[in-house]
């Protein structure tokens, strides 16, 4: 039923907002020459996808989690996108793809050992990775592995259809700031 939901709604999201996604590609290009970010995470029982997003920080910015990397590495144009979450928009093509779902634990990368060794104590790698979730609404990023860890798998637990639309709506109203990025 979930996964209805996801193609029904990644697939009209694209349809609908692509002309937003074109202006903000466009716009990307002059703010960094290379608007699309993508990104190897760890998926559904570890599996390697592909993440996409509209790039946020300059080019030569090492890859590593949000929290990790440096305020000045943030673009103009990139704290507008963070700030509305706009740079997200590019992730309805994962959930299309199946490689996500709308509501679900945030996708890591390989090197975020301690959050690895956390979801796999819980069973979070059982589920789709998600783009918004209870974590994310509660504004628990990746800076506290255990702590997401936990929440992510009592998500898991309790998951239902009415929280799927529940953490959908939280998002889409402005709840949870997504990863922090040091200062």
């Amino acid at each position: 039923m979930i996964r209805t939901f996801d193609f029904i709604f990644s697939f009209f999201g694209l349809l609908f907002l692509s002309l937003l996604l074109l202006i903000l590609f466009i716009l990307g290009l002059f703010d960094t020459g290379s608007p699309i970010f993508v990104q190897e995470r760890m998926g559904k029982y570890k599996k390697a996808f592909k993440l996409i997003k509209f790039r946020t920080m300059s080019i030569d910015t090492q890859s590593v989690a949000s929290h990790l990397a440096s305020k000045s590495s943030i673009t103009k144009f990139g704290a507008f996108l963070r700030r509305t979450k706009l740079d997200e928009l590019p992730q309805l093509v994962n959930v299309l793809k199946g490689d996500m779902s709308l509501v679900g634990p945030r996708p890591n990368l390989y090197n975020q050992l301690e959050l690895i060794e956390e979801r796999d104590k819980r069973g979070v790698y059982t589920v789709l990775p998600g783009i918004t979730g209870l974590s994310q609404i509660n504004e628990i990023d990746m800076s506290t592995p255990k702590k997401l860890a936990i929440t992510d798998a009592k998500m898991i637990e309790r998951y239902s259809v009415k929280d799927y639309f529940k953490y959908i709506f939280a998002t889409v109203t402005g709840r949870g700031q997504g990863d922090r990025v040091k200062y």
